[in-house]
């Protein structure tokens, strides 16, 4: 007679995986409802799950305060660990699937700019062309803070230690020049000079969070650098809206809110288009500033990210 298998205390003993998966979203959003938007189900649900985790564990996971919750010390210590496991599954279950599947899915990492005014676009053409390949974009501001487990085939930055094992290709210089609609321009004639200019209504990047991104060019930079070449008198008429999301603050430029600094490889379709004028023919062009397309070099003969390499570049060029 065979000998029956004794039962495995840490498989028993292990909390539920929709528990976990409840708990690490929670603890991701700081918050119950953002939690259940994100898994598609109720706050109720999530707030039974976490419940019965915690009674499980014999302990609080949470400090609740009205709507905000913060991890507690046995939290912190959890989340640290969950997070981690859930995304090699996830990782595990993605590869599975690609291998299975007729499709090959890519992950292109770049910043939320990129994304929103230059790459959205374009697509539709890629995807004509590619109709086996999947797409996966990760926008981020931190290109060194990536979250563990997320390994990118393909950024498009301006940071080029991202570690071993990506192959760079330089792909343009950073050229920067003020931009506002046709509208705009017409109802403020004054915008023809760097002197009316800098009495007008400025939409300003702030560095926040961007070190990563791109040269910091506020307005202040850009008539200080103009200054160098022609005397501009200081002002105290310019308004400023100061913003470290620079798809807003073209935003509020379309809507003839004022006028921005255009950085030309996320702006010229949009000035090709009519949309947005350049009032003044003043540039700043940083040739020590360059952005890569950098390819993991595990992808780097892989016809699928070849393809996308290929056509990324043919796009910028």
């Amino acid at each position: 007679m065979a000998n029956s298998m004794r039962p495995d205390q840490a498989l028993i003993a292990m909390p539920s995986f929709k528990a976990m998966r409840s708990f690490v979203a929670a603890a991701k959003y700081r918050s119950f409802t953002r939690a259940a938007e994100a898994l598609c189900v109720t706050q109720a649900a999530i707030s039974r799950q976490i419940r019965d985790l915690e009674t499980h564990l014999g302990t609080e996971l949470f400090i609740r305060s009205g709507r905000d919750i913060q991890l507690t010390a046995a939290g912190t210590a959890l989340f640290d660990a969950a997070q981690l496991s859930l995304l090699n599954i996830f990782q595990a279950t993605e590869r599975i699937r690609r291998e299975k599947s007729d499709k090959r899915t890519l992950t292109l990492c770049c910043s939320p700019a990129l994304s929103g005014l230059w790459l959205s676009h374009r697509l539709k053409d890629f995807f004509s062309a590619n109709p086996d390949v999947d797409l996966n974009v990760i926008t981020t501001q931190h290109f060194q803070g990536m979250e563990p487990g997320t390994t990118p085939d393909i950024f498009i930055t301006k940071t080029v230690d991202l570690g071993p094992g990506y192959v760079r290709t330089p792909l343009f210089h950073e050229v920067v020049y003020p931009v506002c609609t046709p509208r705009y321009l017409e109802a403020h004639p004054e915008l023809g000079t760097l002197e009316g200019m800098r009495n007008s209504v400025l939409l300003d990047l702030n560095p926040y969070g961007r070190s990563q991104l791109s040269e910091q060019v506020d307005w202040n930079v850009w008539f200080a650098l103009q200054s160098q070449y022609a005397q501009i008198p200081g002002s105290d008429n310019a308004q400023y809206f100061s913003s470290n999301d620079y798809t807003l603050l073209i935003q509020m430029a379309l809507d003839d809110q004022g006028i921005a600094l255009g950085w030309d490889h996320l702006v010229r379709h949009l000035i090709r288009q009519g949309r947005l004028v350049r009032p003044v023919q003043e540039e700043l062009t940083f040739s020590e500033a360059l952005q890569y397309l950098m390819v993991n070099e595990k992808k780097a003969d892989d016809p699928a990210c070849v393809r996308l390499r290929d056509w990324l570049i043919a796009q910028f060029k």
